[in-house]
């Protein structure tokens, strides 16, 4: 039986945002957030996992202005699948400073994926949630032949997967010579067992090989903790590898579009005072791994 899908809410007014409670820097970028766009013209996957958000780029364009980003990474969502249309419709509308995360088939073919190139997309997201009932030898030949479809690119890939995966899979990433972003600062729930232990191998996984951080969907991990309870592991993030994090909003906030996105922002400058690794996340890494 299919999962009874949680109930997107309406977008809160961009006006009612928190404003940044520092200097932002020129070309700071949310290098992770979804867009949405009628039924009728963009068709959702067969047991979609919440109900359509209230998630159109209008919205979006709004808040942009409010919190000072000049640049953003729209990431395909489950909702869609592997079809890219509202994606890449999207990225045609809003021009250079878009740049895009598809999700794809593994025969899609080379034309498609230049296609894709031309358009803005830089990078692969592969859905590990979906692959997490896998040995873990399986998902690794995937990545494997997932890693090697963007090489020729110069993409990336970008992994949404519950941290346990995460944490069977790092002996294994440590070889991985193809750039990867873990999102959601690795997923790492002590809920699902992980252990301070786990997240130090990511640590060190995150120095020395080829992982980005993402500092994104805080709520996600806190869950009922309050956002206290994230911040000593997105300073430990930072301080490990400042050069290789980027922060991304998780805009429209699935499936609570009530969220204060200027509150997440903000966590920033709570987690790191320096105005020099505040351009770093928000600008200069997500322009060097985005091609902008």
């Amino acid at each position: 039986m299919a999962e009874t899908p949680l109930i997107s809410t309406p977008m809160r007014d961009p006006a009612t945002l928190s404003r940044p409670a520092f200097a932002m820097p020129v070309h700071a970028c949310d290098a992770h957030m979804h867009v949405f766009g009628p039924l009728d013209q963009y068709p959702c996957v067969a047991h979609p996992h919440y109900t359509l958000p209230d998630g159109a780029l209008a919205h979006y364009l709004k808040l942009m202005d409010v919190l000072a980003l000049e640049r953003f990474v729209i990431v395909q969502p489950s909702f869609y699948g592997t079809d890219n249309r509202c994606l890449l419709d999207t990225l045609q509308v809003a021009g250079p400073g878009a740049r895009g995360v598809v999700m794809i088939e593994e025969d899609t073919d080379d034309a498609t994926l230049a296609r894709f190139h031309e358009a803005g997309v830089r990078a692969v997201r592969l859905d590990l949630f979906a692959r997490s009932g896998q040995p873990t030898a399986e998902i690794q030949h995937y990545i494997s032949r997932m890693a090697q479809r963007c090489a020729g690119l110069g993409w990336h890939l970008q992994f949404y997967a519950p941290g346990w995966v995460v944490r069977n899979l790092i002996p294994f990433l440590g070889d991985v010579e193809t750039d990867f972003v873990i999102d959601h600062m690795g997923y790492m729930l002590e809920e699902d067992g992980l252990t301070p232990a786990d997240f130090e191998r990511l640590l060190a996984l995150l120095k020395t090989g080829s992982c980005w951080l993402k500092l994104s969907a805080p709520y996600r991990i806190a869950k009922h903790r309050g956002y206290d309870a994230v911040a000593p592991m997105a300073r430990g993030i930072i301080e490990a590898a400042p050069h290789k994090v980027i922060w991304g909003s998780d805009w429209p906030h699935i499936p609570d579009s009530t969220r204060d996105s200027g509150e997440l922002l903000n966590l920033l400058g709570a987690w790191t005072s320096d105005p020099a690794v505040h351009k770093m996340i928000l600008a200069d890494n997500p322009a060097r791994l985005f091609d902008y």
